[in-house]
């Protein structure tokens, strides 16, 4: 006897289909849903919660008191949900930090790696708290180096640190020639070079960086042919700034003639020195 064929499947009506893949949509959001919140549960539990602060890298100036001040307070959130950013900013906050590294470390610890700024000078001011870092970076900190009374000041707009770093190490080696050293480097608003020897003798550059820098070099080489004239006296200012040399005071030195005492007389008040113009 013949088997008789299996009846076709009636395709479902489209609004019957249409609601079944609505109900299937959100029955994935509700278990999406669902699962979202049991991590976000899990992740504020005590058992989270961070323990701990590892620091390595550059900490010469960092300790366990700095942290817990300026750190810890604005910590917000677990081991899972810390934001790291966030995080590393504040680290990088800190006095003397330059860059920080924040990696959690599990299950409840997070490692940070500072690199600190390396100071070269003062900048602005001896003692108010600004700091050039060598690699013209301004920032602020009390240096705790017992040589800091003995750093150069170097001084500028913010902007021109940079500048005024590299200037620096050109003009640095230069200075040592006179047998002296750096107390002060200032580039003013309008672009001009000043120099101050250790000592407060000033020297005026003027603008342009390679100009002053000829400058100071041709000052330089002719200070063996004045000290073999007038001796090893100390530089009380120099003007660098004349196109064919350069205008110079020296202590004990005048170019204006004593005049000469009538036989019997007073003697007469000896004139202050006069630049020597050269």
């Amino acid at each position: 006897m013949a088997r008789r064929a299996a009846p076709a499947a009636m395709p479902l009506p489209a609004d019957v289909r249409w609601m079944n893949a609505v109900a299937a949509v959100l029955l994935t959001a509700v278990a999406l849903a669902a699962g979202v919140g049991v991590v976000a549960w899990m992740a504020r539990q005590p058992m989270w919660t961070l323990r701990g602060i590892t620091l390595v890298g550059d900490v010469a100036h960092q300790n366990a008191v700095t942290v817990r001040a300026l750190v810890v307070p604005h910590l917000r959130g677990t081991f899972l949900t810390l934001d790291l950013a966030a995080a590393r900013e504040r680290f990088e906050a800190l006095p003397w930090v330059r860059e920080a590294v924040v990696e959690r470390q599990f299950p409840n610890r997070l490692r940070v790696t500072l690199r600190e700024h390396e100071a070269l000078a003062w900048w602005g001011e001896p003692g108010a708290g600004q700091l050039v870092s060598v690699r013209g970076e301004v920032f602020e900190a009390d240096p705790d180096d017992p040589a800091a009374d003995q750093w150069s000041t170097l001084a500028g707009p913010s902007a021109e640190a940079e500048t005024v770093v590299a200037m620096y190490r050109r003009l640095q080696p230069l200075v040592a020639r006179l047998g002296r050293d750096i107390e002060r480097l200032t580039l003013t608003e309008r672009g001009a070079w000043q120099l101050r020897l250790d000592g407060g003798a000033p020297i005026e550059l003027g603008r342009g960086e390679a100009d002053a820098v000829e400058r100071l070099q041709r000052f330089v080489t002719t200070q063996t042919a004045l000290r073999a004239r007038y001796g090893a006296r100390d530089i009380v200012s120099a003007d660098l700034r004349y196109p064919n040399g350069y205008a110079l005071q020296l202590r004990g030195v005048t170019t204006e003639p004593v005049p000469v005492r009538p036989k019997g007389a007073m003697p007469a008040a000896i004139p202050s020195p006069n630049p020597l113009s050269r």
